[in-house]
């Protein structure tokens, strides 16, 4: 079966029938819905390698990410692929976990695929290290790459990113000023995202006369429970803390347990900010304060950014995302 029977079948030119099978606009939905409902009826599924050599297109996107059971990965995923899909094109999805070499490898492999573009998502792709950014700038020479909250200079690589070191100042800041006096940082790793919150945590301290003290910059498992027994550790060691500003949702919901096995009253001696406004923030009692990174807009902007690249247009390589402070029940502010 091939396109020459549906043409027949369907009483159209070929051409018709192509224009149909690469969603082209200029066919009327009547003409349409005859073409795809005869070939339904023939069983006819068109060579997407063939459709290609036409196009010099795919219309398939490399997706990567670390991890898809993380909360947030998973719904940047979702809205990536929905996105995606408004616009016409597949997506493969790669986890490639938190190694490099398994990054490296199913970036190759997406290459291979001969995808249009592939899209990056998490800071987890951009390393500190500049050689060991080396391969995507090699990757980028031959396709675009999409970053979703990592920034990487070079040729064909757009990022569109959260402003995550002003969030947590803002978020730290608004502690301070509410009568907090020795906030605990809780953070689970050095990624892109991950340095930039600790800097506006840090800034926001200095720059409220606060001493900045190495044990109260914790990092963490990131887990519920290790975050609480992380939390039990360092008060029964002496640290204080009268407050916890948690790099991510999940630990925060960890010092939501931790303050209430403690005794402590939320938010009247205690108060508990995450990030991500996840629907663990929504999971607790009292609710968590969050920032809400704006999961949606950063992937909606970036399949719209990636649209304006394929066609030619003149993009920016970064596009910056404003955050908000969501308040619920663990401030008093």
């Amino acid at each position: 079966m091939n396109i020459y029977d549906v043409s027949e079948h369907a009483q159209v030119s070929i051409a018709t029938v192509s224009r149909v099978i690469n969603g082209n606009p200029n066919v009327s939905d009547k003409t349409r819905k005859r073409v795809l409902a005869v070939m339904d009826e023939l069983g006819y599924t068109p060579n997407v390698f063939a459709r290609s050599l036409g196009l010099n297109s795919m219309k398939t996107i490399g997706i990567m990410c670390a991890d898809s059971s993380d909360s947030w990965l998973a719904e940047a995923i979702s809205c990536l692929e929905k996105e995606l899909r408004g616009y016409g094109y597949d997506s493969i999805l790669c986890c490639s976990g938190y190694l490099p070499e398994t990054k490296k490898k199913y970036l190759e492999l997406l290459r291979s695929k001969r995808v249009d573009a592939i899209i990056l998502t998490g800071s987890h792709y951009i390393e500190s290290r500049p050689k060991d950014n080396a391969y995507l700038l090699e990757a980028a020479k031959e396709i675009p790459l999409m970053l979703v909250n990592g920034y990487l200079e070079g040729k064909q690589i757009y990022s569109t990113v959260c402003d995550d070191h002003a969030a947590v100042y803002h978020a730290a800041r608004q502690l301070y000023q509410s009568g907090s006096k020795s906030i605990l940082y809780l953070y689970s790793g050095n990624s892109f995202s991950s340095l930039s919150k600790r800097s506006g945590y840090q800034d926001a301290t200095l720059d409220s006369n606060i001493p900045l003290r190495e044990e109260r910059m914790v990092l963490c498992q990131k887990d519920p429970d290790a975050a609480l027994l992380q939390l039990k550790e360092l008060s029964e060691s002496g640290i204080f803390f009268d407050s916890v500003l948690a790099a991510e949702d999940i630990l925060a919901v960890g010092a939501v347990k931790y303050a209430n096995q403690a005794g402590f009253k939320i938010p009247e001696n205690f108060s508990i900010i995450g990030y991500n406004n996840s629907i663990l923030s929504r999971c607790t009692s009292p609710e968590i304060t969050t920032v809400d990174n704006k999961v949606e807009a950063l992937c909606t902007t970036t399949v719209n950014t990636l649209m304006k690249v394929l066609e030619g247009g003149n993009v920016p390589a970064k596009t910056t995302i404003t955050p908000e402070l969501v308040k619920r029940g663990t401030t008093n502010f």
